[in-house]
């Protein structure tokens, strides 16, 4: 039986989730159904200018993200101290911009005086508003309903469009979050809908190498892709908040792995190793085995074994779940 979504998610554990949601249909979400020839590319701009929209209202970070013919990846990170920072009026702003609110709140927004019996009963919405806004279950309801209502309008059909629960991957140290951030980014070349990183239509991946062919120093933050989370560099004392890698790394090490995949390619594949790798220390066969099946190959909690085992105590499990995995692709 599935656990609830608050046994999955530790705070304290890890700020980034991987989520995975499927179209429960058996016509296509995005790309053309090869039954009636209908063609619903469309919606793949729907999903993302959806994403970064919903990034800049919750507390969460888009940290990557591929949109395919049937279901949607995207990892996120929360930041619990930013939903924190929000005054009232913050969170009272970037709740309306979802929802109505109550009656109070759109009093309060107008500006109207409220006594202190409503002034209260508005701060217990807010602090529960404040909440949500940093839930990702939140952030993909919201994602997924407005993404349906469209689809259903579209196709003149009503009922249910995704499947019942989305994925989620607790990514509990570095190894994990670089695993599970090139499997996203990979996936349309792993499917084959591209043949190159930056051919990857409606990818994390090809906006990243945009922004770094632009830029002249790509590695600084403010070079960096909008919308998405930036990478910070390797940690380091006073690290600004962003990825913990070297942009120019990752998307070297995502171009190793991308021709390691494909089979054209095998002879041009340099045998050297990324750095990255060596710092995470992987193996490649183990990479490229996690690049490949990571969604399948690990369930809720993704780490080192020593990691999985804290969070697990943490989190009140009486097992590991996926210790076996963990220990073999995590060293």
């Amino acid at each position: 039986m599935p656990k609830p979504r608050h046994s999955q998610v530790s705070l304290d554990a890890t700020p980034y989730y991987h989520c995975v949601s499927r179209c429960v249909r058996r016509a296509f979400l995005c790309g053309t159904d090869a039954i009636s020839g209908q063609s619903f590319e469309h919606r793949r701009q729907w999903i993302e200018d959806k994403l970064y929209a919903l990034a800049r209202v919750f507390a969460l970070d888009l940290c990557a993200y591929a949109v395919m013919s049937n279901h949607y990846h995207v990892v996120l990170y929360v930041d619990a101290a930013q939903a924190e920072a929000w005054s009232r009026e913050d969170v009272i702003t970037r709740w309306h911009r979802l929802f109505n609110g109550t009656l109070l709140s759109q009093r309060h927004a107008r500006g109207e005086t409220l006594s202190q019996v409503e002034r209260n009963v508005l701060d217990k919405d807010v602090t529960i508003w404040r909440q949500r806004l940093r839930d990702i279950s939140w952030y993909m309801r919201v994602l997924n309903e407005a993404i349906a209502r469209q689809a259903n309008a579209e196709d003149n059909c009503t009922g249910r469009f995704w499947e019942g629960r989305f994925k989620s991957q607790a990514l509990l140290d570095e190894a994990a979050l670089a695993a599970c951030l090139a499997y996203v980014d990979l996936n349309p070349i792993r499917a084959g809908m591209a043949k190159t990183p930056e051919a990857s239509a409606h990818t994390s991946i090809q906006q990243r190498i945009t922004s770094a062919q632009m830029a002249q120093q790509p590695n600084h933050l403010q070079h960096q892709a909008r919308g998405l989370m930036p990478f910070a560099g390797y940690p380091r004392k006073d690290s600004p908040k962003g990825l913990p890698f070297r942009l120019t790394d990752y998307l070297e090490l995502v171009d190793w792995t991308g021709r390691s995949l494909r089979d054209d390619k095998r002879g041009a594949i340099d045998n050297t190793l990324p750095p990255i790798l060596e710092r995470l220390n992987i193996e490649s066969k183990h990479w490229l085995f996690l690049t490949q099946h990571f969604e399948s190959r690990f369930k809720g909690l993704v780490g080192t074994a020593y990691q999985l085992k804290q969070v697990c105590e943490k989190l009140g499990y009486q097992r590991a779940p996926g210790l076996k995995n963990c220990q073999t692709y995590f060293p």
